[in-house]
């Protein structure tokens, strides 16, 4: 299989809108709002633009950790808040008023980001445009189908060979290298031992676009009513439709995981439909499945590329770790094709 949407990003952004009907409704006529900017900065005249999404703990600690590689480079930052706190070394933060370029910006020669599909990175890429700066974007998670496309000219920094040239889906605009997962790496430096004696963990994803609630929750639903395994919910699984499965689920004896530990210190089994999670847990040497009612092809697909066992056979193999630290490795390719465009 490949990309549904390869290359047309408005086409992505359509499907997406369509899997939230009720969203839809709700923002009907009304536009997107711009989002709040903070431009973080570590010297004069940066020459590494890093653009940060979400300010999520997890999020920043992602991009933080490349950073910490970088030495003295010239660095900005673009977050929806100032982060600077979080980003090691000294930084000076100011709001931006504007989605303008700003001037302290125009030696930019790399700009780093999760993807244009997001409201920061979009800006980023705007902005990369003007400046003809190189776009390079990091693989966060597993891809699917319904992965949304890459940027033109994109250079990819890849769990692997394989999503590198999956995510690519046949184009020849853009390139990749292979650094790997610092989450999976990260697993594998602090192994755990499984508790022999506690019942599964299902990780829940019924906040996903890609699949439709009669699979995530009927999944979920019969892994836990028949094994007795704990419910995990995805921190994003705020809203109202996975509030009221919730409360049913509840009601009908399925028990919650509301420890709030991170999914670092679980030493139960681990079942989902294609988590992350389930090839972080192998990493980390806790036995790990997924399962789902009657899934769609891309799902089974999933499961084939990055080497996901199904319930009720052997544990899921670890994933390929890395000799290097991804972090480290990103660090590395950025300061190499910044060093390369200042030529």
């Amino acid at each position: 299989m490949a990309l549904t949407f390869p290359s047309d990003l408005e086409a992505w952004r359509r499907w997406q809108n369509s899997r939230n009907p009720l969203r839809r409704v709700r923002n009907l006529g009304r536009s997107a709002p711009a989002p709040t900017l903070w431009l973080i900065t570590n010297a004069a005249d940066p020459v590494l633009l890093v653009a940060v999404d979400s300010t999520t703990p997890t999020t920043v600690a992602s991009f933080a950790a490349p950073l910490s590689h970088l030495g003295d480079m010239p660095i900005a930052v673009l977050a929806q808040a100032d982060i600077s706190d979080h980003l090691p070394g000294q930084w000076t933060a100011r709001p931006l008023s504007h989605d303008s370029l700003p001037r302290e910006l125009s030696m930019i020669s790399t700009v780093f980001a999760a993807g244009h599909y997001l409201p920061v990175s979009a800006i980023a890429h705007a902005w990369s445009r003007i400046v003809d700066a190189r776009f390079v974007i990091a693989q966060h998670g597993l891809l699917t189908t319904w992965a949304p496309p890459l940027p033109p000219e994109a250079h990819v920094l890849a769990f692997s060979d394989d999503d590198g040239a999956y995510w690519a889906s046949g184009r020849a605009d853009t390139t990749h290298e292979v650094v790997g997962s610092q989450l999976f790496w990260r697993a594998a430096q602090r192994p755990l031992t499984p508790d022999p004696d506690a019942g599964p963990v299902f990780l829940g994803q019924l906040h996903g676009a890609e699949l439709s609630r009669s699979v995530s929750a009927r999944s979920a639903q019969l892994f836990c009513e028949t094994t007795g395994a704990s419910y995990r919910p995805h921190p994003s699984e705020t809203d109202r439709l996975s509030r009221a499965q919730h409360a049913i689920w509840r009601r009908r004896g399925i028990d919650f995981d509301d420890s709030g530990a991170p999914l670092s210190e679980n030493r139960r089994p681990i079942a989902s439909i294609f988590s992350t999670g389930v090839l972080e847990a192998a990493a980390a040497g806790i036995p790990s499945w997924v399962t789902a009612v009657r899934p769609p092809e891309w799902v089974r697909d999933c499961w084939d590329r990055y080497g996901m066992s199904l319930w009720g056979g052997a544990p899921t193999a670890s994933p390929t770790i890395p000799a290097i630290e991804p972090a480290e490795s990103i660090a590395a390719s950025l300061e190499r094709l910044t060093r390369e465009a200042a030529r």
